[in-house]
């Protein structure tokens, strides 16, 4: 009969620096009896080789058997993700002028790349000869140079733009997340559920 209650919330995804993965990365223990917990906050689950893939997939009841296999008189129940995505990130490969480089070329593609995209747009649906009608409509007259129905739609345009993004430099406008934080969020969960998937079937997923 099992002695000591152990709980397991594991996340989906999660990043070690190391190239020992520990229990303690993986997700979170709670147990009555604090030797226990820190025993097997302390069980090594993996090991990342220099010519291993970077990825590895560990089912929960890999870890639950490891965990059995130190503490026999345990009982675990998991309430968290049943597998976990585990991802070897080399810090010392991302420092250095070229990860400044790169950051410096995202910042332009996505700039200029904007730009572009609103200026084709204008273009295509002749954004000039509306503001023109518009004009004469309301003034009753032909516009000479710039009026204010340019520098109104250009000042919302970018009013617009700071609100749909909800930062402002380094800070944020409100608490709630961002369209893009949201997408990227949902990106993420989409690219976890398809290398788990994928790990799965071609049976690379540490399992008991």
């Amino acid at each position: 009969m099992a002695d000591v209650t152990v709980y397991l919330k594991c996340d989906r995804n999660v990043e070690v620096q190391s190239e020992d993965v520990y229990m303690s990365d993986v997700g979170s223990l709670r147990c009555a009896d604090p030797a226990v917990s820190a025993k097997l906050r302390a069980l090594k689950v993996h090991h990342f080789g220099k010519r291993d893939v970077r990825r590895c997939v560990i089912s929960t009841l890999k870890l639950v058997e490891l965990m059995e296999d130190v503490c026999p008189n345990i009982s675990v129940q998991i309430v968290g993700e049943p597998d976990v995505l585990v991802e070897w990130v080399d810090v010392d490969r991302h420092r250095g002028i070229v990860q400044w480089l790169k950051a410096a070329l995202v910042c332009l593609v996505s700039f200029f790349g904007t730009a572009f995209t609103i200026m084709a747009y204008h273009n295509d649906v002749g954004i000039n000869d509306v503001f023109t009608e518009v004009y004469r409509m309301v003034m009753n007259r032909e516009p000479g140079g710039l009026n204010v129905l340019e520098v109104s739609y250009s000042v919302g345009l970018a009013l617009g733009i700071v609100v749909f993004f909800n930062h402002v430099g380094g800070r944020r406008l409100t608490k709630d997340p961002t369209p893009i934080e949201v997408a990227m969020r949902n990106y993420e969960e989409d690219v976890d559920k398809a290398l788990i998937a994928t790990a799965g079937r071609e049976g690379r997923e540490k399992e008991p």
